[in-house]
């Protein structure tokens, strides 16, 4: 089980995030558990030692003459190098500060009060999917960015792809998902192989998630979704098939 460390001085802040991290653990079955939600510096480090691979949620602005965020992020970073950091603060302008005490920041969540707990939420679901990552055939993964973040996704979960209407960006499908990044069906063609074809110029599909093929209206449906079969694809098709289609 991972265990979640959470240090803020604002008591009410504190009962947000932290109520935001359970429930989100909850909802989602993660093997995690918030093992500290305190306002004193000491106390985190004590409830923490010896952990490894922990997530640390840190207040920027603690209210201590001998600690900042950024401190006790250097401290945690000694103790447990592959631990994740998230910093809370107030100001997001000190983003840059972390390259200062040369620490490596997951996110930055604002103390804005009606968005701290969807942030929270959204964190906590982006650092499951990084140690899911992690754990994971490099194979069995893709990495992309989008906007800011970069993403991991399971292939087993990808539907399809198609071009989007902004150049030289790609849509990504999975069955409660769709996500924009920068890339070339081209390119994801040849990386991943067999796995996916080809169907239109526009359209890389799943073989696995293939349900109905139409050759007669040049349409074929994955996951649920309507997808374009071009010549070129039908040709495809029926050689992955072996010339049952």
């Amino acid at each position: 089980m991972i265990g979640i460390y959470l240090c803020d001085d604002e008591e009410a802040v504190r009962h947000q995030i932290q109520t935001a991290l359970e429930w989100r653990i909850f909802v989602e079955n993660y093997d995690m558990k918030v093992v500290c939600s305190v306002a004193n510096v000491q106390e985190l480090l004590a409830a923490s030692e010896g952990e490894r691979c922990g997530i640390y949620f840190l207040d920027v602005e603690l209210k201590d003459k001998e600690w900042d965020g950024f401190r006790l992020g250097q401290e945690l970073r000694r103790r447990d190098p592959h631990g994740t950091l998230v910093y809370i603060t107030s100001y997001g302008d000190l983003v840059w500060r972390t390259f200062q005490y040369h620490l490596e920041a997951f996110d930055y969540i604002i103390k804005v009060p009606e968005q701290i707990g969807p942030s929270v939420s959204k964190c906590l679901s982006e650092i499951h999917l990084r140690l899911l990552a992690e754990r994971q055939d490099p194979a069995e993964m893709l990495t992309l960015r989008t906007g800011e973040t970069v993403r991991h996704v399971l292939l087993r979960d990808v539907i399809f792809f198609e071009t989007a209407s902004i150049p030289h960006h790609v849509l990504l499908h999975t069955s409660n998902s769709r996500m924009d990044f920068l890339g070339s069906l081209n390119e994801l063609e040849i990386r991943l192989g067999n796995r996916f074809v080809r169907t239109h110029r526009a359209y890389l599909v799943a073989m696995d998630k293939i349900e109905t093929v139409d050759l007669k209206r040049n349409k074929l449906w994955a996951g649920g979704h309507e997808c374009l079969l071009s010549r070129a694809g039908k040709t495809e098709l029926r050689k992955r098939m072996g010339g049952s289609q």
